[in-house]
């Protein structure tokens, strides 16, 4: 099971959220967000963590050229695009990006219905995410998907759960569902970008019983 914490924005919170187990780390590349680093800012966390942790860059409707630059000065390893971007255009940036690095393309859905768009980026992407629509905004918005939804989705891809996971709720998830990964961002914070480390424990602590199907 794969373990993504997303808009980390500082070293110390970095390292901890690492060693506690976390696969991913992931930082905000999308200025109007609240969680919003800089590649500098972004390069000084990558660089303290495990060179087996991936770095995960998240970017919503940017361009190829910029999505590489970001990529190339904060040493990222995995691109999350977070928009609207099409499978041309995840073609693109995986053509353009060197050396080859992880490509997730994430899916806001607000019903059943919003999964069939998945299926036109298996050949073009890496990984797919799942979040929870919100009408304003992209991420982070502590919303569930309702999982139902998602029972019967089995794509030819990874794919990952998002939206609205807690330490509280995670176990209730992963009993319903099987994904490859999940990834936490609001539900481990104390406010946007400021971690509750002991969330984040307890987070790998749920992680180590065994989800009972309901």
């Amino acid at each position: 099971m794969r373990v993504k914490i997303c808009g980390i924005t500082q070293i110390m919170q970095g390292q901890k959220i690492a060693a506690l187990g976390a696969d991913s780390i992931g930082f905000i590349c999308v200025e109007q967000s609240p969680r919003y680093l800089t590649p500098d800012k972004i390069s000084a966390i990558a660089e303290h963590l495990p060179l087996k942790t991936d770095k995960v860059g998240v970017f919503a409707n940017h361009s190829v050229a910029e999505i590489t630059a970001v990529v190339m000065e904060a040493k990222l390893t995995t691109i999350q695009l977070h928009g609207v971007e099409s499978p041309d255009f995840c073609l693109q940036l995986r053509q353009a990006i060197a050396p080859k690095i992880e490509v997730i393309k994430a899916f806001r859905i607000k019903s059943a219905t919003c999964l069939a768009a998945t299926a036109a980026y298996t050949d073009c992407v890496d990984t797919l995410l799942l979040d929870a629509y919100h009408p304003q905004l992209l991420g982070g918005t502590g919303k569930t998907i309702d999982w139902q939804d998602l029972a019967a989705f089995q794509p030819a891809l990874p794919w990952m759960l998002a939206g609205g996971l807690t330490p509280d709720n995670v176990t209730e998830a992963l009993s319903r569902l099987k994904p490859d990964g999940i990834d936490l961002s609001s539900g481990v914070e104390r406010s946007p970008g400021d971690k509750d480390l002991n969330k984040v424990a307890q987070l790998f602590q749920q992680l180590t019983i065994k989800p009972q199907p309901s």
